[in-house]
């Protein structure tokens, strides 16, 4: 695509990043490839709301005909679920455009009372568990109240739920069950402590039962992926550095049992591009692997069968199978187990809606979304469901419950690991 972008000028305004905007401009032929995959635009149908009309959006604003505040409640919308990247035969690496462009635009655009407010809650609370916990008991106190509250509170009540479980540290460290196959450090992830911390302690005991010994960084903070998709990128630079000097060095892999998490710290080399920490970061980079992954890659050790038959079906968190390419893994993992059925989705990989802070962020459309994912699961007439992403899980449950269908919603190690509980 043809442009009259000043490099130059950009460079100076954002940085490095610049470069890797203006390529992705350049790349993008406008075929539509993009538009079956793209969630906004199934949802919408217009096409400002699809990847290719958000380019020329973007690359209008750069060129200087068309203000930022025009262009962003555009790119607002978008999930950065990169559906549209993995279908793009031109390669345009559309998560390197809206990423820089969303963080530049967030400091030149106006928000009304109710988003700055919004946005600041999500800023100071989901980055850290403790303040999120604290402010997730004081969510449930108020939430009988949701009503009469403004949307952009009413849609952060919706999805807390109904109660929240123990809180319980977790170690510094777990040893390995047997023959020690490997050393690992692990991610506790922020929301994920404070709304299923089962998910945590299911993955320790399936590492353990694997010859896996995992070292949990105590002073380990949040991966700043969050901080990404809301555009606080210095911000999330600090987390990020923060981590760099907790995690060991001498481990074979840094796990993450969360999608959203493992695909922001694969991004560390492009956050930290033309900056003194962009050899560490990549170098950290390197060594994040999601945790089906790197179980797949050592070799699961035969689970025992579930206690009952289970038919499940299996959701791609976006941020696994489209920004880290995970598909086969964690299928791979599950079928595995004897006496579970994994069942497909027949809704060509949508996203569920989820999509970091989007459910909180733009309601309606993630809620649209939710009731379509809902729907697919029950249409194939599933027991229960699994995924990878503690986003996805909370926002399925959600639409599920909607529907009125209580199913239950896992972690695949959770599976894994109610496997691996059988054995005496």
């Amino acid at each position: 695509m043809q442009h009259t972008i000043s490099l130059s000028q950009w460079v100076d305004k954002i940085g490095p990043q610049a470069r890797q905007m203006v390529e992705a401009i350049e790349a993008c032929v406008h075929c539509g490839f993009c538009l079956p995959v793209c969630p906004t635009y199934q949802v919408l149908g217009e096409e400002m709301d699809s990847p290719r009309g958000r380019i020329v959006l973007m690359k209008s604003a750069m060129e200087g005909g068309l203000s930022l505040q025009e262009a962003a409640p555009f790119i607002d919308r978008c999930l950065a679920c990169q559906a549209c990247v993995t279908a793009c035969p031109s390669g345009v690496q559309y998560n390197e455009l809206v990423s820089p462009f969303r963080a530049y635009a967030l400091g030149q655009t106006r928000q009304d009372i109710m988003e700055s407010v919004q946005h600041a809650f999500v800023n100071e609370t989901l980055p850290y568990p403790g303040r999120f916990r604290s402010a997730a008991i004081l969510g449930r106190a108020v939430k009988p109240f949701q009503s009469w509250m403004p949307e952009e509170l009413a849609s952060m009540l919706l999805l807390l739920p109904d109660r929240l479980p123990t809180s319980r540290p977790l170690p510094n460290f777990i040893p390995a069950k047997g023959t020690r196959r490997a050393r690992v450090a692990l991610l506790a992830g922020c929301v994920q402590q404070a709304l299923a911390p089962e998910i945590n302690w299911a993955t320790l005991r399936v590492l353990a039962s694997n010859g896996v010994e995992v070292i949990i960084p105590q002073e380990q903070g949040c991966c700043g992926a969050i901080l990404m998709h809301t555009g606080e990128l210095k911000r999330a630079r600090q987390l990020a550095r923060k981590n760099f000097k907790v995690f060991p060095p001498d481990v074979d892999a840094i796990l993450t049992n969360a999608a959203g998490c493992g695909s922001g710290m694969k991004e560390y080399g492009f956050l930290f591009m033309g900056l003194k920490d962009e050899s560490l970061a990549e170098q950290f980079a390197e060594k994040v692997q999601d945790v089906s992954v790197f179980l797949d890659n050592l070799g699961l050790l035969e689970p025992p069968p579930l206690p009952q038959p289970l038919k499940a079906a299996y959701h791609d968190a976006c941020h696994l199978v489209y920004a880290q390419g995970v598909a086969e893994p964690p299928r791979r993992l599950l079928t595995a187990i004897p006496n579970l059925t994994l069942l497909e989705i027949d809704d060509g990989g949508l996203c569920c809606g989820s999509a970091g802070t989007y459910n909180l962020e733009q309601p309606e459309i993630a809620g649209e979304l939710g009731r379509r994912k809902a729907q697919s699961i029950l249409q194939l007439g599933s027991e229960a469901v699994v995924a990878g992403n503690i986003g996805c899980i909370i926002q399925i449950r959600l639409h599920l419950k909607t529907l009125g269908k209580m199913l239950p919603v896992f972690h695949t190690l959770e599976l894994l690991d109610m496997a691996y509980s059988q054995i005496s």
